[in-house]
């Protein structure tokens, strides 16, 4: 092999695909199916805790919305294509409110839209090369500003005082990295010792993920 060569091999072994494959909206849909069931037992579950956290400090109860947010950092991890936390928290998001509608009604899509948007923009930021527990926090706190402002616009604006509105932000950003990035972080972890990501770099490379 000569020296062209070999150095075009090494660049293609160290630059990602980003096509997708089959087996990844495959994976991508699978996620987001199952996290769209989780959606719909925690809207109901979750909410006397809300509205408690809610009743200590207005706007703490953002501080449980971090499972919502839960399919974009984690989609983004394992199938690590451009798209993916986008398309994953979509999914999931349609899913919850197809099979049991919410009290938030469609606008849980256009919520889900802009939570997988905001992971997303952070991994682009990384050019879609890093995947460690750092990308993973930084993916969730995006996730959490971009649902915080989103939810001020739309569901707070009328009365919004200054106070709520930190109060809320900086919940959603902390519930963003604990429950959503660092749990992404922790399940892409566990999902990669039992061997079934073996088809995905993220099964491959388990000492990247730090």
């Amino acid at each position: 092999m000569t020296t062209q060569s070999a150095a075009s091999a090494a660049s293609t072994r160290t630059v990602p695909s980003r096509r997708w494959r089959v087996v990844d909206i495959v994976v991508a849909s699978v996620l987001g199916v199952a996290l769209g069931l989780v959606f719909i037992l925690w809207n109901t579950a979750g909410s006397p805790l809300r509205d408690a956290l809610g009743a200590v400090l207005p706007g703490l109860s953002a501080l449980l919305a971090g499972i919502w947010l839960l399919p974009g950092v984690l989609g983004g991890l394992i199938v690590r294509k451009p798209g993916a936390a986008l398309f994953t928290e979509l999914v999931a998001a349609t899913v919850s409110v197809i099979i049991v509608p919410n009290e938030w009604g469609w606008w849980t899509i256009e919520a889900g839209l802009v939570q997988g948007l905001g992971a997303e923009l952070v991994f682009a930021l990384f050019l879609y090369r890093r995947w460690g527990l750092g990308a993973a926090l930084l993916a969730g706190a995006g996730a959490g500003l971009a649902m915080a402002v989103n939810d001020l616009v739309v569901w707070y604006a009328a009365g919004l005082t200054t106070e709520f509105a930190v109060i809320y932000t900086v919940s959603s950003i902390v519930t963003g990295i604990v429950l959503a990035g660092l749990l992404s972080w922790l399940l892409v972890r566990a999902l990669a010792a039992t061997g079934v990501l073996g088809r995905f770099a993220a099964g491959r490379e388990r000492g990247e993920l730090v």
